[in-house]
């Protein structure tokens, strides 16, 4: 017999079965999935998770107990390489988050798990001024080198904060360096990014300047969703959604630019999120239309900065320190494989570091950040950092750039443990502000 809340869960059909039945179970998927590299269980690969799922659905399987599938759901990171090796189209990233809200509706889960879930996680993280002011204590224990008492979740995520908090105050607007404007770009500032990052968005400020255009940040904006969509929660993320829909509407940009590949794959989901209403679905769909990645948008309005790159390194351009070493790039998840975005970031960073750019190996394999997964699933995590870690060292490169801030704190802690803490970790941005900053004077003003 079913338990009560089992039988509430089965008369809750959550999935759509057409989207599950795409996945013909042909295993080109598993060679490109990170938890299924790591295990060998077939439960932890795309389409052993995609059965469960069906199975969930169906009423074979139970949310709880001693057979429960929530842990293999639970272990996928939401990378979605899957969908770059499916030949069969399959939207796993819309049947995982799915399948994630009916396990937080219907299951039970541990005291400690519901704490980080919902306290720190969804109450926490997604908010600027309560993270600014939950971080600053757990930088000082940090500091005192007393984090091993605490719980291992609590100790592992105050491994990853920086040395210190951004301090940076971003403008409502800041104009173009050249008038008239070219355009205005929106910057989508995020929730992690201002606390941790907030220099990153000082350098995507000055870059979107120097090539003509206004941005404007709006002040009202909010957290994207993305935690919340990933980890289960798809009503306040479709709140946030709307909440935001609104604000860069009002804000008349031209363009909406995200700098965080996680936050920038879920604002081009909008319309997903909000398709069950046809008036906002239509409003969704025209401010899809508008998002770029940062790397995205340089691909498309930098051209005269990488005619300066190529002419500096034509006169023998010598690079400052830390862009003069070998220098790698690693993928980003949500840029690679949700959004399809390889070739742009690296050619700006094969544009500067020239001759001193290296392949990384498995560069599009998940570094175990994946937004809080290093936090929920902290085992797992750590065997993909370590995984990361070793081709890095394996590079040679002195420094890896990339396009996230969850893989930027991720690697450096994976470097910092294995003894590389000379490996410099640094956002596509700040990376080509840099370099701009370092131009021979004469090809700089051109």
């Amino acid at each position: 017999m079913w338990s009560e809340p089992e039988a509430m869960a089965l008369s809750s059909h959550f999935l759509d079965e057409d989207k599950a039945l795409a996945c013909v179970h042909c295993g080109l998927c598993l060679g490109s999935c990170p938890t299924y590299l790591e295990t060998g269980n077939e439960n932890d690969s795309p389409r052993g998770r995609v059965y469960l799922m069906r199975s969930i659905e169906n009423g074979r399987l139970s949310l709880n107990g001693s057979h429960s599938p929530v842990s293999h759901m639970d272990r996928c990171l939401g990378c979605r390489a899957c969908e770059t090796a499916c030949p069969s189209g399959v939207a796993y990233g819309q049947l995982l988050e799915a399948t994630r809200d009916h396990i937080e509706r219907h299951a039970r889960r541990p005291w400690y798990q519901r704490l980080l879930r919902r306290w720190l996680i969804e109450k926490i993280f997604p908010f600027p001024t309560r993270f600014r002011w939950a971080a600053l204590p757990a930088m000082a224990v940090k500091r005192m080198d007393i984090a091993s008492l605490l719980p291992r979740f609590l100790s592992e995520a105050m491994e990853l904060l920086p040395d210190k908090l951004s301090r940076v105050r971003l403008p409502a607007l800041a104009p173009s360096h050249t008038q008239p404007a070219r355009g205005r770009v929106g910057l989508l500032t995020g929730c992690v990014m201002p606390v941790l990052f907030g220099e990153t968005h000082q350098s995507t400020i000055q870059l979107i300047q120097a090539l003509g255009f206004d941005v404007v940040i709006p002040s009202q904006q909010r957290c994207c969703g993305a935690l919340h969509a990933h980890s289960g929660k798809l009503a306040e993320a479709r709140e946030l959604a709307q909440h935001n829909l609104q604000v860069f509407e009002q804000a008349d940009c031209d363009v909406v630019l995200a700098n965080a590949a996680g936050c920038g794959s879920t604002l081009k989901e909008y319309d997903h999120l909000l398709s069950q209403d046809p008036v906002v679905w239509e409003r969704a769909s025209q401010f899809v239309a508008k998002v770029r990645d940062f790397s995205e948008w340089m691909e498309q309005q930098g051209a005269s900065l990488r005619e300066r790159f190529a002419s500096a390194h034509a006169q023998g351009w010598s690079l400052p320190e830390p862009l003069n070493g070998l220098t790698t790039f690693h993928d980003a998840c949500h840029l690679a494989h949700a959004q399809g975005i390889t070739m742009p970031p690296r050619q700006w960073v094969q544009a500067v570091a020239g001759p001193h750019y290296v392949e990384l190996n498995e560069a599009d394999i998940c570094c175990g950040s994946a937004g809080s997964y290093n936090l929920t699933e902290p085992e797992m995590a750590a065997r993909l950092q370590l995984r990361k870690t070793s081709h890095i060292r394996q590079s040679k490169a002195s420094l890896v750039i990339t396009t996230n801030p969850g893989c930027i704190l991720q690697i450096q802690s994976g470097l910092k443990k294995e003894g590389l803490s000379s490996v410099r970790v640094m956002h596509l941005a700040d990376y080509l502000e840099m370099a701009l900053r370092h131009l021979p004077s004469e090809i700089a003003r051109r």
